[in-house]
């Protein structure tokens, strides 16, 4: 496989960006595809692609996941040994503006790349979840041993709907998959809809920075260089399915089928305050901060339980969040030309 071509959809956005430039400096070939659409703004979409495109290991496929032909035609001419799927539809708020976006992408844009990888030889799918499936879940840290049966937002029932269809073509097609629980990644050429990048931009316009639950918010915030080290160590380790799965007491992160899901997070929440007074100090400006009730869909708390990744692939994610935010901040004020 190390030789081969990998896919890895969602190529132009944050993480797709980290993880594509990590398989090619690791000498891996890589087909990107994206639509890069304008739910952010598409010129950092392009600035992305832009570094991506001098490599000459890198080859972009500019392609909408819901056109079927152009999906299954893609599969058909690589034939991926291995596909990173990473694009989707994101964000909690959004989904309670635009649902329909959440279903073209997600579900339709995902049995799409399910069909290629089953008709194409393809012995490994990794696919982006997110922590937002644990839902109403209170019990910390969040384990994918628990179950994850009350997802509060649309999107988040739409990334818990993909590891269920994930483990049916893994159940019938023996298609070996595995889902990536991802926990408010953050840092360098990160996505200006998420906290990180709005408080930056606040902090720096002298506009509020708005702290949902009066403040009272903890995530697990995990630094991006984490993340994709974690996503490229996982490629050449497919589940084979476990042999002592028990049905009667099914154990939700495994199957029979080889399918598994893991968590990818920091394992180490951060109240909201201090990421903002961590962003202060980089940055060198006071926030002002406007104290807001919780918002429909959000949770208080994010907590990644990360030992079966650490048991699985010797790894777990490392950065402070010092380093993590200062890191941000500089490339923050470099790509701005602040």
């Amino acid at each position: 496989m190390p030789n081969e071509i990998i896919l890895v959809t969602g190529a132009a956005g944050f993480i797709g960006f980290h993880v594509v430039q990590r398989l090619l400096s690791a000498g891996r070939a890589v087909v990107g595809l994206d639509i890069v659409n304008e739910y952010y703004d598409p010129a950092l979409k392009e600035a992305r692609l832009d570094i991506l495109k001098r490599d000459p290991g890198f080859s972009f496929a500019k392609l909408d996941l819901t056109d079927r032909a152009a999906i299954k035609a893609l599969f058909v001419q690589h034939r991926f040994p291995a596909v990173i799927h990473l694009a989707a539809q994101a964000g909690v708020r959004y989904s309670l503006e635009n649902p329909h976006a959440y279903v073209d992408s997600n579900l339709e844009g995902f049995i799409n790349v399910l069909e290629g990888c089953r008709h194409n030889g393809c012995s490994h799918l990794l696919f982006a979840s997110s922590s937002s499936v644990y839902g109403a879940n209170t019990k910390l840290p969040f384990s994918v041993h628990d179950n994850v049966d009350h997802p509060i937002s649309l999107y988040a029932a739409s990334k818990k709907a993909n590891e269920l269809m994930a483990h049916s073509y893994s159940h019938l097609y023996r298609l070996p998959a595995t889902g990536l629980r991802f926990f408010t990644v953050y840092g360098p050429w990160g996505r200006p809809d998420m906290a990180m990048f709005i408080f930056a931009k606040a902090i720096l316009a002298g506009l509020p920075v708005r702290l949902f639950n009066h403040g009272k918010m903890r995530r697990d915030f995990t630094y991006v260089d984490d993340v994709s080290q974690a996503v490229v160590r996982l490629i050449d380790r497919p589940p084979a399915g476990r042999t002592d799965w028990d049905a009667s007491r099914p154990d939700p992160a495994t199957s029979r089928a080889p399918w598994q899901i893991y968590n990818i997070g920091n394992n180490r929440p951060e109240d909201l305050t201090y990421v903002v007074a961590l962003l202060e100090k980089e940055l060198g400006k006071p926030a002002i901060k406007e104290m807001l009730p919780m918002q429909s869909g959000d949770v208080e708390a994010t907590y990644a339980d990360v030992s079966d990744l650490e048991r699985d692939i010797g790894f777990r994610p490392s950065t402070s969040i010092e380093d993590g935010i200062a890191r941000f901040a500089q490339w923050y004020r470099e790509f701005h030309g602040l």
